[in-house]
């Protein structure tokens, strides 16, 4: 299987609720008839309260519980996942409620628990099976302890504040490992002129319009060290790429089969945050704007996703960023891709929310919070594009409070948004 197969088929398996509960449909098939033959061997003791008639009624209670459970977990879920889906952003569906191992897990025990059940029934004779009859009584007090679990773990799942979390640690471990290194005191921008020329060809994408979710950057440097290639991937991670369009800009005169370049780009109908730099920044950016909005005016939650977007921006702030050359071991220029810039990240915080949120004071007072916190914690290089940033905030504040007092109270910084600080002043402010 190709690489791109088989990070598209990775990825699907982790964003489906059906794979769980079709292993637990497996595993039954192999555990119902370990048990009966363990049944036979094992010394059970002759403790079994009920006789045949209770433990079919037993059985049947089973089957009738668990089955309720599933048509209500599946039903209740789905409208659920839409209504937050709705209220907060359509991109946690697939990045966050679907991958979320406690619900599959739980679907999965009830649907065991339903099999196992109507396995003991069905073989239920004029003897009862102790051991049998005493996991599937576990399997279904499991399972009510699960449902209820599932419940109050589902109510806390869905608040804003917990998905706006989740997918703030899915970023933060985004930028982990695509930045491994922090930034050093010693760093220097490259003031080399990027590589410029013609290519010698041009790999087109041929297949249905789809976005970039992932690329193996390591197959492809060994490939053009093979090859003796320097090898332009056109479009970033997160890009749409329509049909026709260029993947790669070869240079040199020994291409490999376009076949195997495509194998190393894996294609899906929506971004993902597996590679995606800045897309746990742009789900939360629009969660914020969405509270923001005239019809929902949550400035509170738009706080929350403030708070989270100032975690990701001083860690990726904290990180060594790459530039867009890769070398090989021989120290030759290989691979030509795009990353995003610090002043990228610093835009997709700010731009919007300031857009959308600047005539509210809570709002207006956490970005200020956050660019000062920020530029005290960041090295002296993040400076500029924070205090760039600042001196927008000043500008849009001035134009949108007439009153004197509104405008000192909007220019207050406010870790809070409004209520935590009793400050007039800034402390940073632009050169």
């Amino acid at each position: 299987m190709n690489w791109n197969r088989w990070y598209s088929f990775r990825s699907y398996v982790r964003s489906s609720l059906w794979v769980v509960p079709f292993i637990a449909l497996l595993l039954y098939v192999v555990a119902i008839r370990l048990v009966y033959i363990f049944e036979y061997w094992a010394p059970w003791m002759d403790v079994w309260p009920w006789g045949v008639a209770g433990t079919q009624r037993m059985l049947e209670t089973i089957i009738t519980m668990t089955l309720t459970f599933v048509v209500f977990t599946f039903g209740s879920l789905l409208v659920a996942i839409q209504v937050a889906g709705g209220q907060l952003t359509p991109r946690i569906i697939a990045t966050t409620l679907l991958r979320d191992n406690a619900i599959r897990f739980t679907v999965g025990l009830f649907i065991f628990t339903l099999l196992f059940a109507t396995g003991a029934l069905s073989r239920l004779d004029a003897t009862v099976p102790h051991g049998v009859s005493a996991i599937a009584g576990l399997l279904g007090f499991l399972s009510i302890a699960a449902f209820l679990y599932l419940i109050d773990y589902a109510a806390r799942l869905l608040r804003p504040v917990s998905i706006i979390v989740s997918v703030g640690e899915s970023g933060h471990a985004v930028i982990e490992d695509v930045y491994p290194e922090p930034v050093r005191s010693d760093y220097s921008h490259d003031a080399a002129a990027p590589f410029a020329g013609l290519p010698d060809k041009i790999v087109y994408h041929l297949t249905n319009p789809a976005v970039v979710v992932a690329v193996n950057m390591t197959a492809l440097v060994a490939l053009a060290e093979r090859t003796d290639l320097i090898i332009e991937l056109v479009p970033r991670v997160g890009d749409f790429v329509g049909t026709g369009e260029a993947l790669f800009r070869l240079y040199g005169q020994n291409p490999p089969p376009e076949k195997r370049l495509r194998a190393l780009v894996a294609l899906g109908p929506e971004r993902t945050l597996e590679q995606d730099l800045t897309f746990a920044f742009r789900i939360i950016a629009d969660i914020g704007i969405k509270a923001l909005s005239k019809a929902i005016n949550d400035p509170t939650t738009a706080v929350l996703a403030i708070d989270q977007l100032q975690r990701l921006l001083c860690f990726v702030g904290g990180r060594h960023l790459l530039g867009d050359e890769i070398r090989g071991k021989s120290g030759k220029l290989r691979l030509i891709r795009r990353t995003p810039n610090w002043e990228d990240f610093v835009q997709l915080t700010f731009s919007e929310i300031r857009l959308y949120g600047a005539e509210n004071f809570q709002i207006a007072r956490r970005l200020r919070a956050m660019i000062e916190y920020s530029s005290q914690v960041l090295p002296d290089d993040r400076r500029p594009a924070l205090l760039a940033e600042l001196d927008i905030l000043n500008r849009t504040l001035e134009r949108i409070y007439v009153f004197p007092e509104d405008l000192r109270l909007a220019r207050t910084p406010d870790s809070q948004g409004l209520g935590g600080s009793a400050r007039e002043t800034s402390q940073v402010t632009p050169d």
